[in-house]
């Protein structure tokens, strides 16, 4: 009867160790999906917004911040649904081009016990869009 608790114990605890993983696993896949996706969004949409007039006319790379914003959230939301994410952009620079976004996720809230608890993930990307020398 004693060693048969036991293994009602160990049970329960293996039970336990799997639901755990489960939850964190799915928080840290949707982080890292999530950088990627801005980081690939973000450099796409600077290329997108890249002024060649003036390019043609100075040589220099300039983008033009309306343009990146409008090409990065559509570009954003074609991949995601936004009533999950807040989307900040600051230190938008367009000559030399620089931009900087910042993407909260606000995740589901688990509940443990009785104990409600929500994982809010932030992602942050600084891009400089620079030019190859060609000769």
């Amino acid at each position: 009867m004693k060693e048969s608790y036991w293994g009602y114990w160990l049970i329960m605890l293996g039970v336990f160790v799997v639901v755990i993983m489960m939850l964190i696993s799915s928080v840290t896949t949707q982080n890292t999906e999530d950088y990627y996706l801005v980081k690939e969004v973000t450099e796409a949409a600077m290329i997108d917004a890249v002024n060649y007039g003036y390019y043609r006319e100075y040589g220099e790379l300039k983008i033009d911040a309306e343009k990146f914003v409008e090409s990065f959230l559509r570009r954003f939301a074609e991949n995601v649904s936004l009533n999950t994410y807040e989307i900040s952009f600051y230190g938008i620079y367009e000559a030399p081009p620089k931009v900087s976004v910042r993407v909260a996720t606000k995740s589901k809230s688990f509940n443990v016990m009785g104990d409600a608890t929500s994982f809010d993930i932030v992602n942050k990307v600084d891009a400089i869009l620079e030019l190859s020398a060609q000769e």
